[in-house]
């Protein structure tokens, strides 16, 4: 027995933020020092490095719970289930539900009891929880719910990711450009009818010298509050990381699948900076000593930006609705999904459609 995925959706929010809208930002470097770079050249040199042109932005009155909801609905109504019947509901976020114009982080009740509530599920044995696990989360709440129907606990479970990084970034800092909000869901079920679903997972947290490469800091403005925290990166040091042990845990993954790196169709990999994924995927073909096929990796990152968790279920939804334009996934396609983030956590998942 397997797990299945049987319905997805996602929640793109409306409001897109090009890169024009940094114009009048004022970025400093971490002394406080206003940086040399006229705005214009710091944004292009974004854009050359990410591929990011525009992100979207949560509206006024959306926290991530909100999305996720959204996301949640749309997955259910493609499953064509009741959710009366879903054995767990997992919703992987990081930073809770942020209002706009508040600091205040909010993860009491979990977003997934929300998101359980707004659904008005009476079942009580449907059990809802949250996962931390870095842009890896919804990942791993995949991984989690297989784990769930592999073991004969559960049958059925939701599994949503969500996000609203524009609520917990420095506006002094130009990594704040990156960021992105954004919602993603799928609908996991036990499968013995035919050999679709999962077929292997990988899952790593490096932590002895790694932990801090994603943490929360200070503004770059020395006269902001200094106990307000914001997400903050060491880019370089992530980016080598990420090179580093993202293909090997992809190859890892893959091997221990049964598949071939010629049985590849698609690689849907968390979407944080498009140089990177190209990268990282080029590395991992040159494991098996083989060049990138055209098409094997779609990216959005350009017009959606990095929204965490939400990445991968909102391009899969994306790809499966035929919202993207060269990119399908057919019957008995095998997919290899990979994420790297906070932690600093690595998680790998081949899937057969």
């Amino acid at each position: 027995m397997t797990s299945k995925i049987i319905g997805v959706g996602n929640y793109i929010p409306s409001e897109t933020i090009s890169n024009l809208f940094f114009g009048e930002h004022v970025f400093l470097n971490e002394e406080g020092n206003l940086l040399k770079d006229s705005n214009e050249s710091i944004t292009k040199k974004l854009q050359k490095i990410t591929g990011i042109e525009e992100r979207r932005y949560a509206g006024s009155t959306q926290v991530a719970s909100d999305l996720g909801l959204i996301a949640a609905q749309s997955a259910i109504e493609d499953s064509g289930i009741d959710p009366e019947t879903l054995d767990y509901i997992i919703f992987a976020h990081n930073f809770g539900d942020v209002r706009f114009g508040t600091i205040q982080s909010d993860t009491v009740p979990s977003l997934a009891s929300r998101v359980k509530h707004t659904l008005r599920i009476k079942n009580n044995f449907c059990v809802a929880y949250d996962v931390l696990f870095g842009c890896p989360g919804w990942i791993e709440g995949v991984i989690q719910a297989h784990a769930f129907i592999r073991s004969g606990i559960a049958k059925r479970c939701l599994v949503i990711g969500a996000e609203t990084l524009s609520r917990v970034v420095d506006i002094h800092d130009r990594d704040s450009m990156i960021y992105a909000d954004g919602a993603g869901a799928v609908i996991l079920e036990a499968n013995e009818a035919d050999d679709s679903g999962i077929k292997s997972h990988l899952s790593a947290s490096y932590t002895l010298n790694e932990k801090d490469f994603l943490y929360f800091g200070k503004s770059y403005n020395n006269e902001s509050c200094p106990d307000t925290k914001y997400i903050k990166m060491d880019g370089r040091k992530i980016y080598e990381f990420a090179l580093s042990n993202v293909p090997t845990a992809m190859q890892k993954c893959l091997d221990e699948s049964g598949y071939t790196i010629n049985d590849l169709s698609k690689i849907i990999i968390h979407q944080a900076n498009e140089k990177m994924d190209e990268a990282i995927v080029e590395r991992f073909y040159q494991l098996y000593g083989m060049n990138v096929p055209l098409g094997i990796m779609p990216m959005v990152i350009s017009k959606l930006g990095n929204s965490s968790v939400a990445t991968i279920p909102s391009l899969l939804t994306m790809i499966l609705k035929d919202e993207l334009e060269s990119h399908t996934i057919q019957k008995d396609d095998i997919i290899l999904f990979a994420s790297v983030g906070a932690g600093m956590n690595i998680n790998a998942l081949v899937y057969k459609f």
